[in-house]
């Protein structure tokens, strides 16, 4: 008998030998895992041009509908941090209508996920410069800021639990930590503040029997190991070829489960079907292993990255072609 999507996607984080690769393709309608969020308002309509997040920092888009990007920032001053409204991660609206979210989610993996964690809900409050320079000339209230939004990231954490035991078996986050050559901190500097706060998450994560999943852009090399350090389960990477494929598999490869795809910014947008296939291939022999820890997933937004959905099917035929657990 065919493994459940839920088996499938579990199987394949703890190398436990799935029957075939787990896929997370929404843009196809095809997917393992199923998303239970909360009521963060996230990024916002991406169809206004200037919307506010649950935080008070403000999106700003250009005229293709997108993510967009923070240009408004609540503690830009730190004169209005005393009178600041946090999000209440206890208050019953935030989790509102969670329980209708389920439907549909019958033998899948549920995910449920924290938008901007930790470093990026940083940067959003007071500014990426600003958190850049302060972590080295004012450290005592980057501290105050990174314990405040760490604490809130795990009561959101006790509550989700509390209200759903047991049906929910993920934790998906985002936090951009790498340009195209490197961290943004050095790397000694991530190890003495950031990872014994995501230490912190991921154990509060791990407490309700949950897996750990982040998502980081850029070249992150140098935090994957510390990262698997304190836990961390699945790392969501999207530029491969930015990171080095077979140099990453070297390091990493059954450390870790890897969830990708072909790189969307050196691949998807500008190569052909040839190279697209020749990279899933490549993904697979030097990311995965025979018992497992490889998950296909998509970039949503293919028209911000110029990725056009016949490319999408190309790689997700590819990445089934070259599957080493089908049976």
């Amino acid at each position: 008998m065919a493994m459940s999507s839920y088996e499938v996607v579990k199987r394949a984080i703890h190398f436990e030998t799935p029957d075939r690769l787990p896929v997370r393709f929404a843009s196809l309608g095809i997917s393992d895992t199923h998303a239970v969020p909360t009521n963060a308002i996230g990024t916002g309509d991406h169809a206004q041009r200037e919307t506010y997040d649950e935080w008070g920092c403000r999106w700003v888009r250009s005229a293709m509908a997108n993510m967009g990007q923070v240009k408004g920032h609540p503690l830009e001053d730190w004169s209005a941090y005393a009178s600041y409204r946090w999000p209440d991660p206890d208050d019953p609206a935030y989790y509102a209508g969670m329980e209708e979210r389920f439907a549909g989610a019958e033998g899948k993996y549920v995910t449920t996920s924290i938008f901007m964690l930790f470093f990026e809900r940083m940067h959003a409050l007071r500014g990426m410069a600003n958190v850049l320079t302060e972590l080295y000339t004012d450290r005592g209230r980057m501290e105050e800021l990174a314990d405040r939004i760490v604490a809130f990231d795990i009561a959101v954490i006790r509550q989700i639990g509390a209200r759903f035991p047991g049906r929910i078996h993920g934790l998906t986050f985002t936090d951009d930590w790498g340009s195209e050559v490197a961290t943004f901190i050095s790397p000694r500097m991530w190890c003495a503040f950031f990872q014994p706060r995501y230490a912190r998450i991921f154990d509060a994560a791990h407490e309700q029997g949950w897996d750990v999943w982040m998502h980081s852009c850029g070249r992150v090399n140098a935090i994957i190991a510390p990262l698997i350090e304190i836990g961390l389960d699945v790392i969501n990477l999207q530029q491969p070829r930015v990171l080095g494929i077979e140099a990453i598999g070297e390091q990493f490869a059954g450390r870790i489960c890897f969830e990708s795809l072909c790189d969307i910014q050196a691949t998807l947008p500008f190569r052909d079907a040839a190279a697209i296939r020749e990279e899933a291939k490549l993904l697979l022999d030097h990311w995965s292993t025979p018992e497992g820890g490889f998950i296909l997933s998509d970039y949503g937004d293919g028209e911000a990255i110029g990725v056009p959905l016949w490319k999408k099917e190309i790689m997700l035929k590819a990445f089934r072609a070259f599957d080493r657990w089908r049976r």
